[in-house]
């Protein structure tokens, strides 16, 4: 995971709604659609990449629960830990990308 520098017009108010997006997802696209907030190209940045890492989430642990017959919804509330240190991040001002993710969500122009 790679990190940039923290931009200087990135306010407190914007670290916090980015911060909220990691672990509730429907902020995140509750933030897109305010325009004040979509219109931050810090809040939109983490936005957007929370929400591709929820879907991920979900994606990846519903496979996982039909693989395992339910046990590997034991490791969701492990994986869930990361959303919160991903939030951390985002709360501390950081631009940081997840490998796979973020790549994709530049190629399609989404941030």
């Amino acid at each position: 995971m790679s990190q940039a520098p923290m931009s200087s017009d990135v306010t407190s108010d914007d670290k916090l709604w980015a911060a909220l997006g990691y672990p509730i997802a429907l902020i995140a696209i509750i933030m897109l659609f305010m325009e004040d907030k979509k219109a931050r190209p810090f809040i939109k940045f983490h936005a957007i990449q929370s929400l591709a890492l929820n879907v991920a989430f979900f994606v990846v642990a519903t496979i996982l629960s039909v693989i395992t017959f339910g046990f590997g919804g034991l490791c969701i509330p492990v994986i869930w830990l990361v959303f919160l240190w991903w939030a951390y991040q985002a709360y501390q001002g950081q631009m940081f990308e997840v490998p796979f993710v973020t790549n994709f969500i530049k190629n399609q122009g989404w941030v």
